[in-house]
């Protein structure tokens, strides 16, 4: 049965937390809506509610408080002091029309021999805080200009390089004109459909003709041995709680909720245009707010069942994204194999999976992300990136020693995209613990004559200190969530392990800016004692924040983590160094991990599979 309280919010219920606050706030008449989403505080049980964040550009104050929904009623509503919230969609227009109109950036593209700012792009990025006294205490965005595509199929083809409006997005003004210098506007590439589309390819047909294996009521879904609820948060995007799955006829819990929790793309060129280079995703722009209404036959193949989702603009105003998450089934190839020449015994099943899938347009960048479920019990998680990677107009004709050229005229800088997943853990029950597995080679000796010895060691954390860890394939390094109170026919604690995929270190210094502002990226682990109100491994403001905020702050506290409910962090750091194949559009790379049974069963879950 679908657990309501966890349900996506709907319009009504938009609206009615816009009117609550609009009624009950005292709001300035300028005031704007960052925030409309799913209440998880939990400071209401069994109540829905509404977590609602508004920004008043008059007094640069942020507010928050949350609706509850049967008794009409505003709660907890205050002033965040010193934070600035997420910038909204409105706003990047905004200061594009103030840059077109304003004298001094006119003046620098007349520099550059541009007479027409129609077709300048101006997007402004989140500032950061890199400590400069005119931007303290005021709501700062950067802009990146280019110039727009004589086919307009391409925005991102011709960057206007060392030009950069800054803007005070409160008071709605150019507070000044980063330029840096005139250099080259690469020629206009022409249209990405520039090249005809090949038709030696015959099509692929996924059919299901008795229909989908699986069962949809409102937003919980029943697949093979699965169960869980599709949700959504207008920061995280698609949320998925209650994870479960049935072993025997019993349903066993695993989650009780798992999201993207944070996305950080700090980028690696320190010269003066482009230091400011890095963004939150999520806790500057919102996944969730940035989903595509998903296509059938592109995004989605198959048989497919979508799940629409209301947000709003800044005014509160509720807004429809059709189809923004999309669910259907995929074959996965073997399943599992056995052959027995000497019996003449051969048998094989098939393998397929469950595939829950959002995409979020963010800039130039497009993320797909994928939650999959398998027949033995296997959860996988995978980030797909495609779109445009960041431009710059080359400087002296070649690339500069922070980056590669990939196209005519125009260089791509080194950057890195990580990822932070939260996964509320009830694995058979509320109260887990997490080890560390560690595989080491003995030396040569008596007691290994062959040196051949592996030793599996195995460290159960106590506490959050002990739980910040980095991956390490030399060790073969994985993590287990298991239940110390419940054990498998063979006496172990039942467990699940958190396998790591590719990965890789985060490249920014501990003390720059970003280092400061997005510390967790630097363990690839992180477990802390479960808390409802720490949803955010870098804090819940992170637009402008010095840094220290979230994991780092939240685990000074060394809280006991052993047979606990806990909250298991893993970060995934994709390293890109951009290719001349990434452009004009950048082929789909992947990062990712998985979850996997290890001693949850008795056995191989699969085995009543249909054989062939």
């Amino acid at each position: 049965m679908m657990n309501k309280l966890n349900a996506p919010l709907n319009e009504a219920e938009i609206r009615q937390a816009v009117n609550v606050v609009r009624r009950d706030a005292g709001l300035d008449p300028s005031a704007w809506f960052e925030t409309i989403s799913l209440d998880e505080s939990g400071r209401y049980p069994l109540k829905r509610g509404a977590y609602v964040c508004c920004y008043e550009p008059t007094s640069n104050r942020t507010l928050t408080g949350v609706v509850v929904f049967d008794s009409d009623s505003l709660h907890d509503w205050q002033h965040i002091e010193g934070v600035q919230a997420r910038i909204v969609p409105d706003e990047f227009m905004m200061a594009c029309e103030l840059a077109r109109e304003h004298p001094g950036f006119l003046q620098a593209l007349a520099k550059r021999g541009l007479d027409d700012a129609s077709r300048v792009l101006i997007e402004s990025w989140s500032a950061g805080n890199f400590g400069n006294p005119e931007e303290q205490s005021r709501r700062i965005a950067y802009g990146h200009c280019w110039l727009m595509n004589d086919a307009g199929d391409n925005p991102y083809a011709r960057p206007i390089g060392n030009l950069h409006p800054v803007f005070d997005l409160a008071t709605r003004e150019i507070i000044r004109i980063d330029d840096f210098g005139v250099v080259p506007i690469p020629p206009d590439p022409g249209p990405i459909r520039r090249l005809e589309q090949r038709d030696n390819l015959t099509e692929i047909e996924i059919t299901q003709p008795d229909g989908p294996s699986f069962e949809v009521d409102g937003y919980q879904v029943k697949w093979h041995d699965w169960e869980l609820q599709v949700g959504f948060a207008q920061r995280d995007g698609l949320v998925l709680y209650d994870i479960g799955i049935r072993d025997q006829g019993r349903l066993r819990p695993l989650m009780k909720r798992a999201s993207m929790a944070e996305m950080v793309v700090p980028y690696g060129d320190p010269r003066a245009a482009n230091f400011r280079r890095n963004a939150f995703d999520t806790g500057e722009y919102g996944i969730g707010v940035s989903l595509d209404s998903l296509t059938l036959g592109c995004d989605c193949l198959g048989h497919i069942h979508y799940f629409d989702i209301w947000t709003h603009d800044w005014q509160g105003e509720p807004q429809l994204i059709k189809n923004a998450v999309c669910m259907h089934e995929e074959d996965y190839g073997i399943l599992w194999k056995y052959s027995a020449p000497s019996a003449g015994q051969t048998t094989v099943t098939r393998s397929r999976r469950l595939v829950v899938s959002s995409i979020a347009t963010i800039g130039n960048y497009v993320y797909g992300f994928f939650w999959y479920f398998y027949l033995d019990g296997t959860i996988g998680v995978e980030v797909k990136a495609t779109g445009i990677p960041f431009p710059s107009a080359l400087e002296n004709g070649q690339a500069s020693a922070y980056g590669r050229q990939i196209g005519d005229g125009v260089e791509s800088h080194v950057h890195q995209h990580v990822f932070s997943f939260r996964f509320d853990m009830a694995l058979d029950g509320e109260h887990n613990s997490v080890s560390e597995m560690n595989f080491r080679s003995a030396e040569t000796g008596p007691d290994n004559p062959y040196g051949n010895a592996i030793h599996c060691e195995e460290t159960r954390f106590e506490t959050e200190s002990q739980a910040q860890r980095e991956v390490d394939a030399r060790q073969s390094r994985y993590w287990r969530v298991l239940n110390p109170n419940v054990h498998n026919k063979f006496g172990e604690p039942v467990a699940y392990k958190l396998q790591p995929g590719a990965n890789s270190y985060p490249l920014q210094q501990p003390d720059s800016s970003m280092g400061q502002r997005a510390a967790f990226m630097y363990k690839h682990l992180w477990v802390t004692a479960h808390n409802p109100d720490e949803l955010y491994p870098a804090g819940w403001f992170p637009n402008q924040h010095a840094g220290g905020d979230g994991l780092p702050q939240w685990t000074t506290a060394d809280r006991d983590i052993d047979n606990q409910h806990i909250v298991v962090w893993h970060t995934v750091n994709y390293h890109h160094w951009p290719r001349p194949e990434d452009w004009p559009v950048q082929p789909t790379v992947y990062a990712g991990f998985h979850w996997m049974a290890d001693g949850f069963f008795d056995e191989n879950p699969t085995m009543d599979m249909p054989r062939r």
